[in-house]
C-alpha cells in the first residue's frame, strides 16, 4: 500500500520556504537553485491535491445545503457532476503519488538496442524508438535526440535520446529491459512468423548536486563523422564523439549536434549516468546477497511481448497488464502499462520492506 503524506509534504514546503527567508541562503547560487527547484517540483505534486481537498469540502456543504432544501434536484445534479469530476482529476493524478523512488523527479536518458533477429531486430528498434517519441508527443514530454545510428538493410542499431520532463525517469523507469516482438517477418519472402529481440535502457539524467568521480585519465575520446541524419554540415566535419570508460567498458557516443563541443558534453552526462547506475546496481546486488536474497529483476530480463500473430497482444509480464490494441501502444499510448508497473513496483517495495 502506498500512503501519500499530504500534510508531511506541505509541511516541507514551509520549512524550504522558511529557509529562503535567511540571509545567507542566497550566498551560494548553487545551492540556491537546486533548492528552489526542489520546492517547485514539491508545490507541482502537493498544490494540486490540496486543490482537490477543497473542492472536496465544497461538495460537502453542497450536500448539506440539498439535505435542507425542499426543491434539492437540481443542486443535487451539479453534486454529481462535481463528483464524477473530482473522480476523474484524482484518477489522473494517482500516478504522481507513485512517484517516490530518489531520481524520478528528473530527466531521464533512454536509449533503444536491437539485439536478437537480425533485420527484424534493427526494425523492431526503430518501432520501439518511434514508440516512444509519439508517447512522449502525446504527453507534451520534451526530447532531445543525442544518438540516431542507423542499421545496414533497415532499422537501427541503436538510438539514444534525452527525456525533458517533470517525473521524466519515473515514468520511463519501468520501460528498461528486453522487449520481445512477433509478427510476420516483414523482411522475409515466405511470410514465416518471426520474434525479434531489443533492449531499452533507462537512466536517471544527474544533475551537479550528484558528484561521480571521472579520471579524464581513464577516458579514450574519439571524433568521427556522423553516420546519421543530421545535415550537410554534420555529415562534413568531425563532429561526432564516442568516450570509451576504460576501466569499465562503457562506451557512449553523441552525433547528433553540429558542434563537437556539444556532443562532447552531451556524451560525458550519459557517461555520468551509466557510471551512477552500475555503483547503484552493485550496492543493491551486494545488500540482496548479505539478506540472503535473489534478485527477480537482472539486467536486460524479458518485460514486455508484443504479439501481432497469430493474434494481437501487448503483455507486460510484471505487472501482467495487457491491451489487444498492439498498434495503438506501438503509436504511444503506453500510460496504462506505466501507471500499472508504478503500481506493481510500489506493491512490491512494500512487500519487501515488511
Amino acid at each position: 500500500m502506498v500512503v501519500f503524506d499530504l500534510a508531511g509534504k506541505r509541511a516541507v514546503i514551509e520549512a524550504m520556504e522558511e529557509e529562503q527567508t535567511h540571509e545567507a541562503f542566497w550566498s551560494d547560487p548553487e545551492m540556491a537553485r537546486q533548492h528552489s527547484k526542489r520546492l517547485s517540483q514539491i508545490r507541482r505534486v502537493v498544490e494540486p491535491w490540496e486543490a482537490l481537498g477543497r473542492r472536496a469540502s465544497d461538495a460537502l456543504e453542497l450536500l448539506d445545503l440539498a439535505a435542507a432544501e425542499d426543491d434539492a434536484e437540481a443542486l443535487l445534479r451539479d453534486l454529481e457532476t462535481e463528483l464524477r469530476s473530482i473522480e476523474v482529476e484524482i484518477d489522473e493524478r494517482r500516478t504522481e503519488v507513485l512517484f517516490s523512488g530518489p531520481h524520478d523527479s528528473r530527466d531521464a536518458f533512454l536509449t533503444v538496442h536491437s539485439r536478437a533477429g537480425g533485420l527484424d531486430a534493427q526494425d523492431w528498434a526503430e518501432m520501439l524508438a518511434r514508440m516512444y517519441l509519439r508517447w512522449a508527443e502525446q504527453s507534451d514530454i520534451d526530447v532531445e535526440t543525442l544518438e540516431y545510428i542507423p542499421a545496414e538493410g533497415a532499422g537501427i542499431k541503436q538510438a539514444t535520446f534525452r527525456v525533458k520532463g517533470l517525473n521524466a525517469y519515473g515514468r520511463l523507469r519501468g520501460e528498461a529491459g528486453v522487449h520481445r516482438l512477433v509478427r510476420i517477418g516483414p523482411f522475409d519472402a515466405n511470410k514465416r512468423r518471426h520474434t525479434a529481440f531489443a533492449l531499452v535502457e533507462v537512466l536517471p539524467a544527474l544533475d551537479d548536486d550528484i558528484h561521480i568521480n571521472i579520471d579524464p585519465a581513464d577516458l579514450h575520446v574519439e571524433t568521427y563523422r556522423s553516420s546519421g541524419a543530421g545535415g550537410q554540415h554534420v555529415n562534413k566535419t568531425d563532429s561526432a564523439v564516442r568516450i570509451v570508460h576504460q576501466p569499465t567498458g562503457i562506451v557512449v557516443q553523441c552525433q547528433n549536434e553540429r558542434s563537437q563541443m556539444r556532443n562532447r558534453e552531451s556524451a560525458m552526462a550519459v557517461l555520468k549516468a551509466r557510471l551512477f547506475d552500475l555503483e547503484e546496481r552493485k550496492r543493491r546486488e551486494e545488500r540482496e546477497k548479505l539478506r540472503g536474497e535473489h534478485s527477480e529483476e537482472s539486467w536486460g530480463q524479458q518485460i514486455r511481448s508484443y504479439v501481432m500473430v497469430p493474434y494481437t497482444l501487448v503483455k507486460d509480464l510484471r505487472s501482467d497488464h495487457e491491451t489487444g490494441d498492439v498498434l495503438g501502444v506501438l503509436d504511444g499510448q503506453l500510460d496504462p502499462f506505466i501507471r500499472a508497473y508504478l503500481e506493481w513496483d510500489a506493491q512490491r517495495t512494500a512487500s519487501t520492506a515488511q
